[in-house]
């Protein structure tokens, strides 16, 4: 697989007690681009987990396909679990385009390079409903992306403040874990992934 025009950092934490963390994320290079996902899955421990592993594993095994198509192909592969929560981008790294779409609460923002302090941002607009047991009518926007512009996902185990304290100039692995250390909300499971384009060629 070739290397992913992006690179990224991820940080996450388990409800205190549970033996695992039903959130998950995908970064997948595909031929246009990249593929990036935060996954949750309903409810905590096991089974909230067993349904965000068959997520990611099915997003990563059709990354190629337009992203409406893949939400509605993955809730069919979900129907079987307890499902989850889903936001995607998919980037198109040759045209400096990203389509994003989410469905659930997995929080979404771009923020623009050379911006900070909430300046500069775009957020993804979400909708009602669950992958593998609700899926609500999809549209996704599509908006152009720069090299050095920065993606973030945050499930909802974090408060949704810290989209005022992006930092341009901060690397992604800084800005993922200083999110969750200083957003985590305490009682639920929490996944931080910040991407931030590099092969941008429009």
């Amino acid at each position: 697989m070739k290397a992913p025009p992006a690179e990224y950092g991820v940080a996450k934490v388990a409800l205190p007690g549970q033996g695992e963390s039903g959130d998950h994320h995908l970064v997948c290079a595909h031929h246009d681009g990249l593929l990036v996902a935060a996954i949750d899955g309903i409810g905590h421990g096991e089974s909230a987990a067993a349904a965000a592993r068959a997520a990611t594993s099915f997003l990563a095994s059709h990354a190629d396909e337009p992203i409406i198509t893949l939400m509605q192909l993955c809730h069919e592969e979900l129907r079987s679990t307890r499902g989850v929560v889903l936001s995607l981008a998919s980037i198109d790294a040759s045209h400096g385009l990203m389509t994003w779409l989410g469905v659930g609460n997995v929080q979404g923002v771009l923020m623009r390079c050379g911006t900070s302090n909430g300046g500069g941002q775009e957020v993804l607009m979400l909708r009602g409903g669950v992958v593998g047991c609700q899926l609500p009518p999809l549209q996704a926007a599509v908006l152009p992306v720069s090299c050095g512009d920065t993606l973030v996902f945050a499930t909802d185990g974090v408060k949704g403040e810290f989209m005022q304290s992006l930092f341009g100039l901060e690397s992604p692995q800084r800005a993922a874990d200083r999110i969750l250390e200083r957003y985590y909300t305490g009682n639920d499971d929490a996944l931080v992934l910040v991407v931030r384009l590099t092969g941008i060629h429009p």
